[in-house]
């Protein structure tokens, strides 16, 4: 059985047991259930939500937060003494998919 999730704006197929990395939720530890559910199935049956399928849920648990690594932006022009480095860290969240009730 898998589902499709939306959460942080951006739109994730999950199954019983996947561990994913999702924008930065306020979980610190414990359990996390994701209402947003868009869509539900399994090998013969599926359900589509207008936009959200009703009664469905996914249950998840908290791994833990983190940062990903770091991206850096750096900025010059040329002939001109202008450099700029910049450098981010993106906060995240990991879940493991315990349930999927559709």
């Amino acid at each position: 059985m898998y589902a499709i999730i939306e959460t942080g704006g951006k739109q994730y197929k999950v199954c019983e047991g996947d561990v994913i990395r999702v924008e930065k939720l306020a979980a610190s530890n414990g359990k996390y259930v994701f209402d947003s559910v868009l869509a539900v199935g399994n090998d013969n049956d599926f359900k589509f939500g207008t936009p959200k399928v009703d009664g469905a849920s996914v249950e998840a648990s908290v791994i833990g937060n983190g940062k990903a690594k770091k991206v850096i932006v750096y900025k010059y022009k040329p002939k001109k003494t202008f450099h700029k480095k910049k450098g981010h860290r993106q906060p995240f969240t990991e879940l493991k998919i315990e349930k999927i009730n559709g």
